[in-house]
């Protein structure tokens, strides 16, 4: 790729700028003063957003779109390289770069904090970003989800700093040029890319290569996988079960919210509180601690910032509830919700094996006394027959599992790779696995919508999960 500066750059079209990762650099070059077009294959709440800044986007993807006055042509990592828009770009001879590229480019002009790891990469980087912002850092941060205080995916700071969310699919991550690296985990996903978890630890080595000796490296020290990448860097570790730099002690329930001991060198620094359920949360707000003390953020922000932190979009996202009357009603002050006498929906993009676990458990933590419904989308039928194992027993705490069919990512996804395994073909070996568990196919989102309404009884929480179409429900319901 020919060297492309930013700053002599003017006129820029993203394609596929619908994209969660996509949106937030189009936002963020939109709000650097640059001319920001785009296009999208069908219209999305995302779309609609960038729309209402000002940036014109066509609906509708076709070479027509890229004129020749274009300076930068961007695509999202989605768009293979016979899409007719990029044959477009190259045909007008215009530079073309991915997502993760520019993301690259940025990373070169700022103190970089690149969050990464298989689970809870979007979390703490929102965790970390409001940590920043509440002790006035004025930090950057680019985030694969939406945070309701950004109004959406990003945001534009003033400082030096840039907290990113860095992605390991495809290696993207590998386009970064990061001053500090967290990693919050390391298990095989991705077996699209990834031929092995070994394969995956390899490449989050080649990630923490790129760190030089004054840099920082912070990593899950009860992750035993994370525990075998090597560095030259300054190192720190967090953890709740083995020695570390921070740990969690003392971790207690109680009224929807979780607290623990936080210990630095061994000395009690002070209790911290979440509305963050799980054992996964608990690292993700160290991870994101760890990041803030090396930054020199007092232990009093980062208190009170992680104790306003309620969550992020599709990440455990409380949604809203069902009344008596089974009206819905969102949730616009979680403090101010009687989640004992009401039928509670949650949005999560969990779509891993590990994830469906964590989740399950932290609600059965948070809510005892309730019936877990879970309506779950599995994502890519490649990921399903790698993991099936592990998905075989990912289920076995919900009261009522409805599983939908398989989610084929559009041009991902060959012919062979849909036929190797289906949705119903998942269930047998759940029933042979576990032949109590209550759990139904449904072959599309009308169905599910259907069973969740004829299954929703006055001691239920719902469970909305999955990377695919199944988030539509949410609106739906």
């Amino acid at each position: 790729m020919k060297a492309i500066d930013l700053n002599k750059v003017n006129k820029m079209f993203f394609s596929g700028i619908g994209g969660i990762g996509t949106s937030s650099i189009a936002k963020f070059m939109y709000k650097s003063k640059k001319q920001v077009s785009g296009s999208e294959l069908v219209n999305s709440e995302i779309v609609e957003q960038l729309k209402k800044i000002g940036i014109k986007i066509v609906i509708g993807q076709k070479a027509e779109n890229i004129k020749k006055d274009i300076d930068l042509f961007v695509y999202s990592p989605a768009l293979p390289y016979n899409h007719v828009e990029r044959k477009a770009a190259r045909k007008l001879k215009i530079p073309e770069i991915s997502y993760s590229e520019i993301l690259g480019l940025l990373s070169k002009e700022y103190n970089t904090i690149a969050i990464s790891g298989t689970h809870g990469k979007s979390t703490t980087t929102a965790i970390t970003g409001s940590i920043f912002e509440y002790a006035k850092k004025d930090p950057n941060v680019i985030i694969g989800s939406k945070l309701k205080q950004w109004h959406g995916n990003m945001r534009m700071g003033k400082s030096n700093i840039l907290i990113a969310e860095a992605c390991e699919w495809k290696a993207h991550f590998l386009e970064l040029h990061p001053n500090t690296i967290l990693i919050n985990n390391i298990e095989l996903d991705h077996p699209d890319f990834f031929k092995s978890e070994q394969d995956m630890i390899n490449t989050f080595q080649k990630f923490v290569k790129k760190l030089k000796k004054k840099d920082l490296l912070i990593i899950n020290a009860d992750c035993k996988q994370c525990k075998t990448i090597e560095t030259k860097s300054k190192i720190f570790k967090f953890g709740i079960k083995t020695k570390a730099d921070l740990i969690a002690k003392n971790i207690k329930i109680k009224n929807q919210k979780q607290s623990f001991d936080l210990y630095l060198n061994n000395k009690l620094l002070t209790n911290i509180e979440t509305h963050l359920p799980g054992i996964i949360n608990i690292y993700n707000i160290l991870g994101s601690i760890s990041i803030a003390i090396n930054y020199g953020v007092d232990i009093n922000s980062i208190k009170e910032s992680v104790s306003k932190f309620d969550g992020l979009w599709r990440r455990f996202d409380r949604v809203g509830y069902f009344d008596s009357k089974n009206k819905f009603n969102l949730i616009k002050d979680i403090n101010k919700v009687d989640f004992k006498n009401t039928k509670l929906l949650i949005s999560d993009y969990g779509h891993h094996p590990t994830a469906i676990k964590q989740t399950l458990k932290a609600v059965k933590e948070f809510y005892p006394n309730k019936k877990v419904i879970l309506a779950f989308q599995p994502h890519e039928h490649t990921r399903t027959k790698v993991l099936l194992k592990q998905y075989i027993n990912a289920f076995d705490i919900a009261d009522f599992v409805i599983l939908e069919e398989i989610y084929t990512v559009p041009g991902r996804e060959s012919k062979k790779e849909i036929e190797l395994i289906s949705s119903e073909e998942v269930i047998k070996k759940i029933k042979k696995h576990n032949p109590k568990l209550n759990i139904v196919y449904a072959p599309d989102n009308t169905s599910v919508k259907s069973l969740i309404k004829s299954n929703l009884k006055k001691d239920s929480i719902v469970i909305v999960m999955g990377a695919g179409a199944i988030y539509n429900i949410i609106k739906e319901l």
